[in-house]
């Protein structure tokens, strides 16, 4: 891949920040001032090497959950077998983002079937789930964003199950077993998930069993200290036993009901026993000669392509070259502002549930639909969208590869950080609030309905080379997720960043209801006042609100014809796996 022009974004200069070992009594502050070193070659700020290695590549936000997938690989299970068992530990170390009372989604390419293949595990809404009972429960101009009446039927463990009996080679009895035992041992709590656990906190404390679960002694757990959950290790270990019956139909779901029930809350046994994810058809659009592909609705995919097609086609049409000008550029970054309004001001118009509502997908990811839009967008003055959106975040994303040539991108979560903040007494986990996601304007496609799935922010992301899997990438974040999708797309296939520099390089996130553009803080001070300029209401933020950026590129040996799966038995990939893991979150890419 050639190095076009991927300009610096400046090295490191900012101060940071070292909290220490907080106690309960008292918080060591201590201001450590150095600006970042640099490295030897390429991209000096990048912030780490990517990761090489042929048997089996592991990247995700937390290194716990990264080493128990590596660990499955290592003993002889494949890259589904280690999505399930990294995703089960990201339910303990990461449970105000992701857990089994949340939904997933997969786009995975399966090696022996030489097929991509795409996984929609997203749950629905429960059977008295109407504009009318939300009115009776004082919900009559918008959905809540927490409590029992924003919780959907969790499709997470219905996703794992459907992955391992799709393309796995183990059960739950071997790819659970690293979550069972160190929810029972405990975990030591870093700075970045305290962060998290510190918003979420105050969702907690308004429900005694989360209380009890995630506030010990009535508490958020201090940076270092051994977090246990052992109520979620008897979840764990009841799948294990029972398979995901013990969930849908068993004594996880009768736990799940009956707090339903004592909340006042809608969702009935049938609604978990009937929960089924469906497999779907990838939608994808040709970007620079590369084939992206994303999740079709209920989901945001479709504004990635939509973003994407809007760059190709109408940047030679307004004079713009993104690769020659470069990311120092302030009409580089105004044009990706102003295709992501447009996209997204069509994703709120139109995404839906398609088994309710009829979504114009072929001609919202058309290059023709995009040539129309170009006319909307003018490269002096910034547009004003319609006050939109946006959706919050709350997110895991993960990836795997193997020495057979299997790549899955994998996505979950409980949408806002701890979710709806209700746990489910005695197996430790917190229901999902996706059904904030819906609307309760009659007149929407995303109005509320029983068994309707919401608006879904949740994306992974793959790209194709010659009909060849190339890189399986994600990045979480609510409404962040697919304009950053296309930012670090836009890094790698148009300016040549290899993965690890796409995740460092500063991003935006635009939010769509309040048109405020939020850059992190060296591109503001890069670009910030010629944006605002342009007419753009910008403000300077951290890393917090732009995603967590996990990605395994697929590099062939041209010296073995076809590439792909390993040569025989016990052997390597014919090729090599490059990794990246964001530095904004606890990342690990593992392989060896």
């Amino acid at each position: 891949m050639p190095g076009v022009n991927f300009a610096r974004l400046g090295r490191a200069t900012c101060l940071i920040v070292c909290i220490g070992v907080l106690t309960d009594t008292v918080a060591q502050e201590h201001q450590f001032s150095a600006v970042r070193g640099d490295r030897t070659s390429g991209w000096l700020p990048q912030t780490r090497s990517e990761l090489i290695a042929r048997n089996g590549v592991v990247a995700t936000s937390q290194p716990l959950a990264a080493a128990a997938g590596l660990e499955i690989l290592q003993k002889g299970g494949n890259a589904f077998d280690a999505a399930v068992a990294t995703a089960a530990v990201l339910n303990l170390v990461e449970p105000g983002s992701a857990g089994m009372g949340g939904d997933t989604f997969a786009i995975a390419w399966i090696a022996k079937e030489k097929k991509l293949v795409a996984l929609n595990s997203s749950g629905r809404a429960p059977t008295g789930a109407t504009p009318e009972h939300l009115a009776q429960r004082g919900f009559k101009s918008r959905m809540p964003l927490h409590g029992i009446e924003s919780a959907t039927v969790p499709g997470a463990v219905n996703g794992w199950d459907a992955l391992l009996k799709r393309a796995g080679t183990l059960t739950f009895q071997e790819t659970l077993e690293p979550a069972a035992r160190l929810a029972e041992q405990g975990f030591g709590v870093s700075e970045r998930i305290r962060n998290d656990w510190i918003y979420g906190a105050t969702v907690l404390q308004k429900d005694p069993d989360s209380v009890r679960t995630y506030l010990p002694g009535g508490k958020i757990p201090t940076n270092y200290s051994v977090f246990r959950n052992p109520d979620l290790a008897r979840a764990l270990r009841l799948l294990q036993k029972q398979g995901k019956d013990a969930f849908y139909k068993g004594d996880i779901a009768r736990a799940i009901v009956a707090k339903s029930k004592a909340l006042g809350g809608t969702m009935t046994l049938e609604d978990l026993a009937q929960d089924q994810p469906t497999w779907e058809t990838p939608i994808t659009t040709r970007y620079k000669g590369f084939d992206v592909y994303e999740m079709p609705p209920n989901t945001q995919g479709f504004a990635v392509l939509e973003m994407l097609n809007i760059l190709e086609v109408c940047g030679p049409k307004l004079g713009v070259d993104l690769a020659a000008l470069g990311p120092r550029s302030p009409a580089y970054w105004h044009l990706l502002v102003e295709a992501k309004k447009l996209a997204y001001t069509d994703l709120y118009e139109f995404n839906g549930d398609p088994a309710f509502v009829q979504v114009p997908v072929d001609r919202l990811i058309s290059k023709a639909y995009a040539a129309e839009l170009c006319g909307r967008i003018d490269m002096q003055h910034a547009s004003v969208p319609a006050a939109r959106g946006d959706p919050v975040g709350g997110t895991v994303y993960l990836t795997v590869a193997d020495r057979y040539g299997n790549m899955v991108s994998f996505i979950y979560s409980v949408y806002d950080t701890f979710g709806s903040g209700v746990t489910v007494p005695g197996y430790g986990f917190v229901l999902n609030d996706r059904g904030a996601l819906f609307s309760l304007d009659p007149n929407s496609p995303n109005v509320i309905a029983p068994h309707k799935r919401p608006f879904h922010t949740l994306v992974p992301g793959f790209v194709m080379k010659d009909g060849r899997p190339l890189i399986s990438f994600g990045l979480m974040g609510g409404s962040q997720q697919a304009q950053g999708h296309a930012q670090v797309l836009v890094d790698m296939l148009a300016l040549g960043a290899n993965p690890q520099a796409a995740s460092d390089a500063a991003r935006f996130t635009h939010a769509q209801a309040t048109n405020t553009l939020s850059l992190e803080s060296n591109l503001y001070e890069l670009v910030g006042a010629q944006l605002k300029a342009l007419g753009h209401k910008v403000e300077s933020t951290n890393g917090e609100d732009m995603g967590g950026f996990q990605a395994i590129w697929y590099v062939a040996d041209a010296s073995v014809a076809g590439g792909g799966a390993a040569a025989g038995a016990g052997q390597p990939i014919n090729g090599v796996y490059r990794a990246a893991s964001d530095h904004r979150k606890d990342g690990a890419a593992m392989g060896w």
